[in-house]
């Protein structure tokens, strides 16, 4: 049986801590949306759209190891199933609002019980991925990196690898073109490696990394 959607109301709680029911009904009040301060008019679309659109909840196993990054909406539907709880919520103070509670917005939450993931060992090789390898730093120059480089470039028989893959600034990314680091006198910074571990394999589909995150992905974010 498909879970049901609980309904539950974004509103902004200065001090951070839960104050019980529902939203005050109001003009300012909308399922779904947030509580304005009187007086405040609404600017076209819902303010609580992005918070609910856009962000993501780290998902831990019972055992705190990193499962995988949800949506703000299905991480919200687990807690008020009683199928997890919240490890660390959102330091802002916001709120989300049902008819029998309330809880903090949370980054990060643990499965109440223990479930088996399959072993996969390789790490795919995508472009947050490597950015968070890298640490979005240039493997060149160390500036501030925005594209990929191929150390061997593909048209010269390179293959598209962690191991020949780096992060790279626009500027170095068009002097080096199609040559090789030999053919330039260049270096690499650090020699590319594979990752390895789970926190890999989430932080490959997680272009940013919330801070609260941190602690439970080691050093890779």
């Amino acid at each position: 049986m498909a879970e049901e959607t609980p309904e539950v109301v974004l509103r902004a709680h200065p001090g951070g801590t839960a104050s019980g029911g529902p939203a005050p009904a109001g003009p300012g009040n909308r399922p779904g949306g947030v509580t304005r301060p009187p007086g405040q008019r609404s600017r076209g679309r819902d303010p609580a759209a992005p918070a609910w659109g856009r962000r993501r909840v780290l998902l831990l196993n019972a055992t705190f190891e990193p499962l995988t990054a949800l949506p703000l909406r299905r991480a919200v539907v687990l807690v008020m199933c009683g199928k997890a709880e919240v490890v660390h919520g959102d330091p802002g103070g916001v709120e989300l609002h049902a008819a029998t509670l309330s809880l903090p917005v949370p980054s990060v939450i643990r499965l109440s019980t223990y479930v088996r993931v399959p072993y996969r060992a390789k790490v795919p090789l995508t472009r947050a991925g490597l950015m968070h390898r890298d640490r979005y730093r240039c493997a060149y120059c160390g500036g501030r990196a925005e594209t990929i480089d191929h150390v061997q470039p593909r048209s010269r028989g390179g293959p598209h690898s962690w191991t020949n893959c780096v992060a790279c600034c626009a500027k170095c990314n068009h002097r080096k073109a199609d040559r090789l680091l030999s053919e330039i006198g260049w270096k690499l910074r650090v020699v590319p490696r594979a990752p390895h571990g789970p926190h890999w394999r989430l932080l490959a589909h997680s272009k940013e990394a919330d801070p609260l995150w941190r602690p439970y992905l080691g050093s890779a974010a």
